[in-house]
Parts: structure tokens; sequence; C-alpha cells
């Protein structure tokens, strides 16, 4: 069992809530928990551990709105999303935890700016064009930031968001994305060392904290209105992404 201090413990059981509620009601509150565990553990070794916690969520996902999902939106992102986790294992290889945590932090806000200033100037993404270029870079920057530290939420609900996707279809579709992208990751991070036989422990202690939240999470989003569901998911973007620059 890893030798934490009871504060340490209770953050990761917060975490553990928070991963289970992002999963099946708010996606951008995900980023929380990325940084509460990149604050409590390793940065890198971190990845690994809530990777597992995140596949766990994944599964009730999956099941609460599988028949919510917009393929044609996930086939489009597939080609770019696999080149940004090739570049994400590249960098694992060569950065430190610092730069990691920070190079996360600078991309989830540049995200966050420029879909938003996207937003106002040209309204939702409507033609097959703007589809496209949207898709190669939310693909690969996801694709990065979810093999790099597990914060691919943010940037993914960032193009769902301006895809205008309904909540339900937003749930949906986003569950797909990540149950398969985060399962694609668990070769490379045990290769890259990122899952130990500590952070399996840990994992079993908070898996149930997990199933709290998305059962939580399910309940919640049934209640949830369009516009507050959006504010929620930029809101808790940018707090996670301050958080990992200080």
């Amino acid at each position: 069992m890893p030798e934490l201090a009871w504060f340490a413990w209770a953050l990761l059981g917060v975490a553990a809530l928070i991963v289970g509620l992002s999963k099946t009601a708010v996606p951008g509150s995900g980023t929380v928990a990325v940084a509460i565990f990149a604050a409590v553990l390793p940065a890198k070794e971190s990845t690994g551990t809530l990777l597992l916690l995140l596949i766990v969520a994944d599964l009730f996902a999956v099941l609460a709105y599988r028949r919510h999902t917009n393929w044609r939106a996930l086939l489009r992102l597939a080609p770019a999303v696999v080149v940004g986790i090739v570049l994400g294992v590249a960098f694992l290889g060569i950065a430190n935890d610092e730069w990691v945590k920070r190079t996360i932090g600078v991309i989830l806000l540049a995200v966050i700016a420029i879909t938003l200033l996207r937003r106002r100037m040209l309204g939702p993404v409507a033609a097959e064009g703007p589809h496209r270029v949207a898709a190669a870079t939310y693909g690969a920057l996801g694709g990065f930031t979810t093999m790099v530290a597990n914060a691919a939420g943010p940037v993914m609900s960032m193009y769902f968001l301006a895809s205008r996707f309904p909540v339900k279809e937003f749930l949906g579709t986003a569950a797909w994305f990540f149950a398969i992208v985060n399962l694609a990751k668990v070769p490379f991070s045990v290769g890259l060392g990122l899952i130990t036989v500590p952070g399996l422990v840990l994992d079993l202690v908070l898996v149930p904290l997990v199933v709290v939240g998305a059962l939580a999470g399910r309940w919640l989003a049934g209640r949830l209105d369009q516009v507050l569901f959006e504010r929620l998911v930029i809101i808790f973007t940018v707090v996670g992404a301050v958080y990992l620059l200080i």
C-alpha cells in the first residue's frame, strides 16, 4: 500500500468521485481529478494509476449512454487521435514530470481560448470542411493529451461543444471515444512503466468511489440544463488547466 498522509488519501478519494462524475455528467470536471493525482503522486506515475480508474468509469458511461453515440464523429477523429497518441508516447519518453504538467496546462488553456473565439465568430461547426479541420486539430491534441496526462477530456469537450451536441449525445459520443482510447493506451502505459504495483493497489481502494461518482452523475445528467452543462464544462476545464500551470 502506498505511504500517503491522510489528507492525500482524502484528496485522492475526492478525485475518484470526480472521475465517475466526469464520465456520466460533467466531462470537463475530469481535469480536476488529473490535477489532484498529479499533485499527490509523481506526475508520470499518476497517469498510469488514474488510467485504470478512468477505464472503470468508462464502462458505466458506455452502459448509460450507448444509444446516444455519434459514430460518424468518432470515425472522423480516429486518424488524428492515433497520431496524437504516438506523439504522446514519444514525449513521455523524454519529458520529466514538470514538463508534463506545464505542457498539458498550456494546451488546455489554448484550446479553451480558441474554441470560445471560434464559437463567437463562426457559430457551430456546420460545413464539412470545418468538420475535417476541427477533427484533425482536436483529434491530434486529444490523442496527445490523453496519452501524456489523461487530460483529453477538456480538449474533446471543446470539440463536442463546438459541434453543438445535445447533452446525451455529447456524453454518449465521449463515452465510447474514451473507452476505446483508454483501453488502447494500456499497453503503452505498461511499456513506459506508468502502471505500477503500488498504483494498482491504490486503484483497488479507490474503485468503489469511482462507482459512486458514476452513479451520482447518471442521476444528475438527466437534470442538467444544456446551457448550464456547457458552462460547467468550460469552468472546470479552466480551473484544472490553471492548476497544472501553477
